[in-house]
């Protein structure tokens, strides 16, 4: 049996999934909308996070959120460009909290 190495391959071939996800969304004209943030090198990602206090942590307590699953995260934001997904992600500190969101 062979084992594979994970730690030399930074994302393996088969997606895992997450599960249900904790989504931080926002109000808009009709209704909440998923929020959409920028990667390091400005790519657009879903963001989902594994518990409610992960997301609170990250963004503060006053953000609303949604559960959704892996896939209807993905189906609701490819549409519009964000074909990655991060989960759990850590804000760099120093940046203002709602800087990190995206309008889309």
């Amino acid at each position: 049996m062979s084992h594979l190495l994970y730690a030399e391959d930074p994302e393996p071939a088969e997606r895992v999934p997450a599960g249900l996800l904790f989504v931080p969304v926002r109000s808009g004209p009709a209704g909440c909308t998923a929020c959409l943030f920028r990667t390091p090198l400005g790519g657009r990602t879903a963001v989902g996070f594994t518990s409610p206090q992960r997301l609170a942590a990250a963004l503060g307590s006053d953000q609303p959120w949604v559960r959704l699953s892996e896939s209807a995260l993905r189906a609701l934001a490819e549409p519009v460009g964000a074909t990655a997904l991060t989960v759990d992600p850590r804000f760099a500190p120093g940046i203002p909290r709602g800087q990190h969101l995206r309008a889309g």
